[in-house]
């Protein structure tokens, strides 16, 4: 693992917790989990250049669970897209950091929210550069609650049936949805042996073992002929004891003290 990656997990975290504190926002549990999915992605994995994000050769990565926003922008924000400062506006009157992902954000590819529609649109990213013959790769993070949404399955078949090794989907697994947990809401498991009765390369890691995810990145840099489907089993709230694993995160904005405990907790 790189010690830059683990610094940035901390911040990401950081300022995630921060943001949804001052604009009295929600969905902090879910930003948090990914938080380490992120700081991997953007320190050691992704080709991208923050002074020309349009840049016709970068990696393409995208948010398909547009509500766990925090954690993207704090991540593009210390990837150097724009100053971590500009993130004070986020959740205010007239920002462009909106409560869910806007393509009009540096760095952003997609404006999200409506779940289920990031990973079709990844898969068609990746089918046009396989077209084009261009040689970047599409990343997409999806939620496991967001699993639930039949327009993700049709996106499996589709890559696995275009030959999509350009693409990389990334399942944040922390298990819990808006309702309760996942596999009670609508059972998932077994969800190893569904993908990959789609003919996807499958790969289920611990989401917050920054060695862990580095190797499945490197997998799937190195696969031929199908898609690649991370399994990242994560714990949502990761990093606060008292948001982790509790359903009332998705929803709920930390108060002061909630606040200043969370930061101490993260900082430790």
């Amino acid at each position: 693992m790189s010690v830059k990656s683990l610094e940035m997990a901390k911040n990401i975290r950081k300022i995630s917790v921060a943001m949804v504190y001052k604009a009295h926002a929600s969905h902090i549990g879910g930003a948090l989990s990914m938080a380490d999915i992120l700081a991997v992605l953007y320190s050691d994995v992704l080709n991208y250049d923050v002074n020309n994000p349009d840049w016709e050769k970068r990696d393409r990565c995208l948010l398909s669970k547009g509500h766990a926003c925090v954690s993207f922008y704090a991540a593009l924000a210390l990837a150097g897209f724009y100053p971590i400062s500009e993130l004070n506006s986020y959740a205010q009157d007239g920002s462009s950091f909106l409560c869910h992902t806007t393509h009009h954000v540096s760095g952003i590819e997609i404006s999200a929210g409506s779940l289920g529609h990031g990973f079709s649109i990844a898969c068609g990213i990746a089918l046009g550069a396989k077209i084009k013959k261009e040689n970047f790769n599409t990343y997409v993070i999806l939620g496991d609650g967001e699993m639930d949404e039949g327009s993700n399955w049709e996106a499996f078949l589709f890559g696995a049936h275009h030959k999509l090794s350009n693409l990389c989907a990334i399942i944040d697994y922390n298990k819990i949805q808006s309702f309760g947990n996942t596999n009670d809401v609508l059972r998932l498991e077994p969800l190893i042996d569904k993908l990959k009765a789609f003919n996807w390369n499958v790969i289920s890691i611990d989401g917050h073992d920054h060695d862990e995810l580095l190797h499945a990145f490197d997998v799937f840099k190195h696969q031929k002929d199908i898609p690649t489907v991370i399994i990242a089993n994560t714990i949502k709230g990761k990093g606060v004891s008292f948001m982790e694993n509790n359903l009332v995160w998705h929803y709920k904005s930390p108060d002061e003290e909630q606040y200043k405990q969370a930061i101490k907790e993260i900082e430790g």
